[in-house]
């Protein structure tokens, strides 16, 4: 049997207490399984904007999409899980990720460092959290990445395994990001569940939706993008996993066969697809 969907919203834009609030609680109205917010300059601090979600809703776990583990010195990082975990009721997942934008380190005064500086990192934060968190202060965890280190990570210590369906740009220091195609994504999650034979209990698999448009002229959503990217045309536009355009009856069967094709039956989408998402979730849990 396929595992159930979970449907959850990154929470993007900094906001007012009161509007803070009620945009959680308008994602609980429509039904998001979790409020997640990411870990970028410009944008919410993670924990802050989670215990207030909490205090604002009932239902929705709560997550970071994904923290940069270079921004955190693990046994301070494993002070705000705790905490926030409390103040939550139990409700947090936690996202952790390499981080991907250099300008944002550099703007921190933080080491950006190598890819594999990054991974070790990672590796290294995973494992201290693990020793430094008592057994009742453990959340779930979610580990972010493409790349073959990551995948064994992942495999090896994650509850949540998140595929962005999206690479970085070589060379780029302000995080931009090329679509990968559905052929790539398999191979990726192939590695991945080569990988996790060994688990006793499955992970979960997200995917983050980096669009959603209801709409009946398919093409003239993704022309833009395909300016963009080269070589791409617009039956693959419409083919990447990451898209999610059409009317609701096939944005409705794409989310399924990619659940099918993929095993991904954990889905995100940015905030300013909230509204536009929402008649999915409804579509999906009426069967």
């Amino acid at each position: 049997m396929p595992r159930p969907f979970r449907f959850g919203v990154s929470l993007i834009t900094p906001a007012p207490a009161a509007e803070w609030r009620a945009k959680c609680r308008r994602a609980e109205e429509l039904g998001y399984d979790v409020i997640l917010v990411p870990d970028h300059l410009g944008m919410v601090a993670p924990f802050p904007a989670l215990v207030a979600a909490a205090e604002a809703t009932e239902r929705p776990r709560l997550g970071t999409f994904v923290l940069n583990a270079g921004f955190w010195n693990p046994t301070l990082l494993a002070r705000e899980v705790a905490t926030t975990n409390a103040l939550t009721g139990g409700r947090l997942e936690l996202g952790l990720g390499t981080g991907y934008v250099q300008a944002e380190h550099e703007a921190a005064g933080l080491p950006y460092g190598t890819p594999r500086a990054r991974v070790d990192h990672l590796q290294h934060t995973v494992e201290e959290l693990d020793r430094l968190l008592d057994a009742d202060e453990r959340v779930p965890l979610m580990i972010g990445g493409n790349g073959d280190r990551m995948m064994r990570m992942t495999a090896e210590h994650a509850d949540i395994a998140a595929f962005t369906a999206a690479r970085a740009v070589p060379g780029s220091t302000t995080g931009q990001l090329l679509p990968i195609s559905p052929e790539e994504l398999d191979e990726r999650i192939a590695l991945y569940r080569r990988l996790a034979e060994g688990r006793k209990e499955p992970a979960e698999l997200n995917l983050l939706i980096q669009m959603v448009t209801v709409t009946e002229d398919r093409a003239e959503v993704v022309r833009p993008l395909i300016d963009r990217v080269p070589d791409l045309t617009l039956e693959q536009a419409l083919d990447l996993p990451l898209l999610l355009v059409g009317t609701l009856e096939q944005i409705t069967a794409q989310v399924r066969a990619q659940r099918e094709r993929y095993g991904l039956s954990y889905l995100t989408v940015l905030e300013p697809y909230m509204e536009a998402f929402a008649p999915v979730i409804g579509a999906l849990r009426d069967g």
